[in-house]
């Protein structure tokens, strides 16, 4: 599990690298010259460090549970592995490169990023409540948590797949500060 924080550490760095980059180039650029586009990929790869610290914890832990050494639970019992990784897991010397294997590729296609797809993920591998324990570590309802990493959430999926371009006002991009990043920043470094 370690390894999945200390790597979430690191790509949080590289995004607020960006936030920092943002702040130099506008001191030295006029308004004319547009670098709100740092922010925006401030926000997406905000959102793509939590992603990957939520696929690689969930990995970890389930192979922690494969292994013997973390608990079981429900959803883990649940998860289904194709008859090919079975065969290969009975053939196989003890190892669990295969049930790696089986998780990589199962999870492989999908965003952790809405709350409740974080949660189901969490769940393979720990039975706690993990939006009223988070909810409670920032002094928020479990709801008004929710909401703001969806929000994030959709924010980046505006960037990412509309070029976070305003319908109403065609051509004309959804305004950006440099606090909306650094707030999202620290929200998702707070959550993981």
């Amino acid at each position: 599990m370690h390894s999945a924080i200390q790597q979430f550490r690191s790509n949080i760095e590289r995004v607020r690298g960006l936030g920092g980059l943002y702040a130099a180039l506008s001191r030295l650029t006029t308004p004319a010259v547009d670098t709100t586009d740092i922010l925006r990929a401030q926000i997406l790869l905000a959102v793509s460090a939590l992603d990957h610290y939520v696929h690689e914890a969930t990995r970890l832990g389930m192979i922690e549970v494969f292994n013997g050494t973390r608990p079981s639970t429900n959803a883990f019992r649940r998860f289904q592995v194709t008859i090919d990784a079975a065969m290969q897991g009975l053939t196989s010397s003890g190892g669990n490169s295969w049930f790696e294997e089986e998780i990589r590729e199962k999870h492989g296609y999908l965003a952790f990023q809405h709350p409740d797809k974080i949660a189901d993920a969490i769940r393979l591998f720990s039975p706690c409540e993990l939006w009223p324990s988070i909810a409670s570590r920032f002094g928020l309802s479990v709801q008004d948590v929710k909401n703001r990493l969806q929000l994030i959430v959709e924010r980046r999926n505006k960037i990412a797949h509309e070029a976070d371009l305003d319908p109403s006002y065609p051509g004309i991009r959804w305004p950006i500060s440099h606090s909306d990043a650094e707030n999202t920043v620290k929200f998702i470094e707070d959550l993981c």
